[in-house]
């Protein structure tokens, strides 16, 4: 009678309801019954028992830079093992629909620290698209492992139609009819089922290349007049905007924020980068939720994306994109392909005064809390300095400037130095306030991207442990329903997708996860080499135990760390078109 059988689980159906013990039929693809009583096990191809774990919808990443990965790797296994079924691909201005190779390498390779030779080789080895249908049709010729849904990237579009030098001058404002074309553009991808638009106000997000090397991204030279007529169609097609407000320019959150108001006409469906407890700036975190709800109280549909774990991250000695937002570390990242260059200018003593200025101007707005007493150095040659911060290096080498003490580390050896730090959501209580507020959603995973710097995978495993220690401690809250429901159901209502519910005639996306091993193996540091990237090894997750079965379209793909033959061979994820 049945393709597959969840038996025995405590069973969440993603819409917030209470979770009870079920069984659970899968056939064609779809969840056929969930039952009270053990079902049928007669002629069923796989059957996992449950007894003691959760049963939960595939969680659903709305943030990633799979674009480029998905190309070479379509199975997607890094986010699949972890419960993740659905994501989303597009993110930042970013996507590789319209753009050549070279651009795409442009766009991507600096600015999501993607090597920009794979992308480029990646993107002219597959393209086979000239448009967002024939982009679709492409995909889901792929064996996809999870579900694919996309937003169409501004930058994208906009080099595109302008190309990337017009593209990123100040002095260039498209023409009547490269304007219209862009808006095609957009009118094409949505009526393909993309959810909406990507565009980034962001400035300290550079151009990688040698034609627009370290100039911003295409969306950022998007005129007011540009962006409300992108704006108007993703308004009347009920599309979200997702967008990346400059943090040094709070006049770009504003007009990015209030657009979503409806006053007289239909509020823009908008989600913003990023709700964060900046430890730079630590008071901004009240804000977050009292923008989102008075927004939403004039009729806007506004949501904040927020990472609902400590974002920490690992730099491989100067190559950390925040240091894109200040002058000097920007000027180190425009020589990271001209090492020999790079190393005279971190020698210069006007150099290191120009950093040593940057890194001591402690207010107005900025991502790194600019505190070398909090990074800590984890691989270096000198064995000496491992376990030490900068700050305590420079102490011990006679009261060096921390700046100084880093910058000699790096001259001396290079990228082998890594260290890491944590600049946001350091707080365990603001954690928690953000992961119940309704005006914030759960993700931002940047998923496919940054693969030396950091890796949230399994940013939703993180979430429910965390509630989980909460209720056996006697302190919740959210209920752990609540918690499934916001990484799962209400992500996919809001973007118009087929996902993230597991109820009869869903689609059978599940994960049963282990409440037992919701443990400090979500921490841990990992790291596994990747292919199709030179065998570059990149950051991971890895808690196996946590995730024992993930069921894509009702097959079963991945469990307690393992991946099912068909996982990369045939498809079992497909593209969602937002409805």
């Amino acid at each position: 009678m049945y393709d597959g059988i969840i038996k025995g689980g405590r069973w969440f159906d993603g819409t917030g309801a209470p979770s009870s013990i079920r069984h659970i039929g899968i056939r064609d693809g779809r969840v056929a019954i969930v039952s009270a009583e053990p079902l049928d096990e007669t002629g069923c191809g796989t059957v996992v028992d449950a007894n003691g774990k959760w049963v939960i919808p595939g969680m659903v990443d709305i943030h990633t830079h799979y674009d480029v990965e998905v190309l070479l790797d379509p199975a997607l296994s890094e986010s699949v093992r972890h419960g993740v079924t659905t994501v989303l691909l597009g993110s930042c201005s970013l996507s590789a629909v319209h753009v050549d190779p070279e651009t795409a390498g442009d766009l991507f390779g600096r600015v999501e620290a993607i090597p920009r030779p794979y992308v480029i080789e990646a993107v002219a080895d597959h393209k086979t698209w000239r448009s967002a249908h024939e982009y679709v049709e492409a995909l889901e010729r792929l064996p996809l492992g999870a579900n694919i849904a996309s937003f169409l990237g501004h930058s994208d579009i906009r080099a595109a139609e302008l190309g990337l030098d017009r593209a990123t001058r100040h002095d260039v404002r498209p023409e009547a009819g490269e304007l219209a074309a862009i808006e095609r553009k957009l009118v094409e991808a949505l009526d393909a089922g993309f959810v909406g638009m990507s565009s980034q106000q962001l400035l300290f997000d550079k151009l990688d290349g040698e034609l627009c090397r370290s100039r911003t991204l295409p969306s950022t030279f998007a005129t007011g007049r540009e962006r409300k007529r992108l704006n108007a169609i993703l308004r009347e097609r009920r599309r979200a905007l997702q967008g990346g407000p400059d943090v040094a320019r709070p006049q770009s959150l504003v007009s990015m924020a209030a657009a979503t108001l409806g006053i007289w006409r239909k509020p823009l469906k908008t989600s913003l980068l990023s709700a964060a407890d900046i430890k730079a700036i630590p008071a901004i975190a009240t804000i977050f939720p009292v923008v989102a709800r008075l927004l939403n109280a004039l009729g806007g549909d506004f949501r904040w994306q927020h990472l609902p774990v400590p974002f920490e991250v690992y730099s491989d000695g100067i190559d950390l994109p925040v240091f894109e937002e200040f002058g000097s570390g920007a000027a180190a990242l425009h020589l990271s392909n001209q090492l020999e260059e790079r190393s005279l200018l971190l020698r210069s003593e006007s150099y290191r005064r120009q950093f040593r200025k940057d890194y001591d101007k402690k207010y107005g707005p900025r991502v790194w809390h600019r505190d070398f007493f909090d990074a800590e150095i984890v691989d270096c040659p000198d064995r000496a300095v491992i376990g030490k911060t900068f700050g305590q290096v420079g102490m011990e080498r006679g009261g060096v400037h921390p700046v100084d003490a880093f910058l000699d580390l790096v001259v001396e050896h290079g990228g082998k130095v890594r260290w890491r730090t944590t600049i946001s959501n350091h707080r365990p209580h603001v954690l928690n306030r953000f992961a119940a507020d309704p005006g914030i959603q759960l993700g931002f995973s940047d998923a496919g991207a940054h693969l030396r710097n950091m890796a949230f995978y399994n940013f939703g495993l993180r979430l429910l442990r965390r509630v989980y220690e909460a209720e056996l401690a006697g302190r919740p809250f959210m209920t752990i329903e609540h918690a499934v429901h916001r990484v799962t159901g209400e992500l996919a209502d809001w973007y118009g997708l087929e996902a993230g519910h597991l109820r009869v005639g869903d689609r059978a996306d599940a994960v049963v996860v282990d409440p037992a091993r919701l443990d400090g193996s979500l921490d841990a540091y990992a790291e596994h080499p990747a292919p199709y990237f030179g065998n570059m090894s990149r950051m991971v997750n890895r808690n196996d135990d946590t995730v024992t079965a993930v069921f894509v379209g009702g097959t079963y793909v991945f469990g307690n760390g393992k991946a099912a033959p068909i996982l990369g061979d045939r498809r079992t994820g497909r593209f969602l078109r937002a409805a």
